[in-house]
């Protein structure tokens, strides 16, 4: 959402510390919350989707979108959960049972790893795409069939299949409006297909009316479309903590960068290439008493100390806020 045309200059503050995802130690926890302090959590930080504020030092994290972090889980493979964890767990998970067919288009990327082994922890068979250099990565997480589209059109292989259609279908590309307007054609009768992908765009933008408003006798979608937003539930991000415990679920990291290298972690993950997340080591090295695995990071409820906002300068972050600003003008502002 940041990167749409205007909400960069008028909605976000600055100064405005991007990042949603965080594994780290609890500084305070909220008001009867069963969670203590010192005590490992992940989930996802700050009260503003456009500027969470997960690379400083210190940030907030609301309850519903806390966790503690189970023993034997990584805190560095905790920190992938918050955004792509909950995103894939919440747009296949609640939809599907055991022995449904689903269909995921992008399985190698941060989503649609995890969604690949969401859907076979529930017993889906799965469905996938990819490029040719993920094929087999793509089956090591489990997936069933999976589509390269470098050599085959997707859309003209789910037209030819000969076996039963899909019962959902879940769209973490957004790239081909072709995908969702033919999707009665793979889905099932009742089958919801949910669009989760998509580069912000004025012409994005306007495919997304075309499809969320235009009626299927005009050449609108003839099945249930949703358009996904996530909704911060902590019994999700316990479901998928229990998973990733007992072996079910494993994060896939791309590549790890330090702080100092926040600008090139950015940097690689707008080309789109990242095999599974990336991950930005936050390690306070100054107190070896702190460092957690990797990842640091110190999370203060906002309800507990309401003057710390989303927009608040504190300590070690800001040294790179400006280098950040001035870097990420595709992210955080406009160019």
């Amino acid at each position: 959402p940041a990167e749409l045309p205007g909400v960069a200059r008028f909605a976000i503050t600055k100064p405005a510390t991007p990042g949603i995802d965080f594994a780290g130690t609890l500084v305070q926890p909220a008001a009867g919350s069963i969670l203590k302090p010192g005590q490992l959590v992940f989930g996802s930080t700050g009260t503003s989707v456009l500027a969470g504020g997960a690379l400083r030092e210190f940030s907030i994290s609301k309850p519903e979108s806390t966790c503690a972090i189970p023993d034997g889980v990584d805190p560095v493979d905790a920190a992938t959960v918050g955004v792509a964890g909950v995103t894939a767990y919440q747009s296949i998970v609640p939809h599907v049972k055991s022995g449904d067919k689903v269909f995921i288009n992008g399985g190698s990327g941060g989503t649609g790893t995890f969604g690949i082994q969401f859907a076979k922890a529930v017993g889906c068979h799965v469905t996938t795409t990819c490029s040719s250099a993920n094929v087999e990565f793509c089956r090591t997480l489990g997936a069933d069939r999976v589509i390269d589209y470098k050599q085959e059109t997707v859309l003209d292989v789910l037209l030819k299949a000969e076996e039963p259609k899909f019962d959902h279908a879940v769209d973490n590309v957004g790239a081909d409006e072709q995908l969702p307007l033919h999707c009665h054609k793979f889905l099932r009768p009742g089958a919801l297909f949910i669009m989760v992908g998509g580069e912000p765009s004025l012409k994005n933008l306007t495919q997304a009316l075309k499809l969320a408003f235009l009626p299927g006798f005009l050449g609108g979608v003839k099945r249930n479309m949703q358009w996904f937003w996530p909704e911060q539930k902590v019994q999700d991000l316990q479901q998928i903590a229990e998973w990733m415990q007992a072996g079910k679920v494993k994060a896939v990291i791309d590549s790890r960068f330090p702080f100092e290298q926040a600008v090139e972690a950015f940097g690689k993950l707008k080309t789109g290439r990242a095999r599974g997340k990336i991950v930005i080591n936050e390690a306070v090295t100054a107190d070896p008493k702190i460092h957690v695995n990797g990842i640091d990071r110190y999370i203060l409820d906002s309800r507990r100390y309401p003057y710390l906002s989303d927009d608040a300068p504190n300590s070690d972050s800001d040294r790179y806020l400006s280098r950040l600003n001035a870097t990420l003008k595709d992210i955080l502002t406009e160019v």
